[in-house]
């Protein structure tokens, strides 16, 4: 059982496959954007379930990752979005929610996925801003 989900975690005979798979993914669309990227392991991780604990911070650490990796460069700013994310995963569970439904309809469908994330990082990143204009209220 996941907390705050009706997602029901796949037998864990299967987890090697899907990781795999979710591997081959990635790799096979490394050219798309980040933030598809980031989004699919948000959910594909969190999806699979591979380990009894600690999956919803392996999910944001490994999606961070590859968003910056695909960018190629550590982006600055805090709160972070695996910051954020933790601190209100509200928004992301209703994500992840419409990903599995689209899922469950044999697509991939992760565009509330990339909109939270892609609103994440616009406030990860307006938080830059205001440091450097020294001015919290400026855009």
């Amino acid at each position: 059982m996941i907390a705050g989900v009706d997602h029901h975690p796949p037998n864990h005979a299967e987890v090697p496959s899907l990781v795999d798979g979710m591997c081959l993914y990635v790799n096979q669309n490394w050219s798309r954007g980040p933030i598809h990227l980031a989004s699919y392991l948000m959910w594909r991780v969190n999806w699979i379930h591979p380990f009894f604990g600690g999956n919803g911070r392996t999910a944001r650490a490994v999606s961070y990752l590859v968003l910056c990796a695909r960018l190629g460069f550590r982006i600055p700013g805090t709160p972070t979005i695996p910051e954020s994310i933790a601190a209100e995963r509200g928004p992301y569970y209703r994500a992840s929610q419409a990903a599995d439904t689209a899922w469950a309809d044999g697509r991939i469908d992760l565009s509330e996925m990339e909109a939270l994330m892609t609103g994440l990082l616009a406030k990860q990143l307006l938080a830059v801003h205001r440091q450097a204009t020294g001015n919290p209220d400026r855009l």
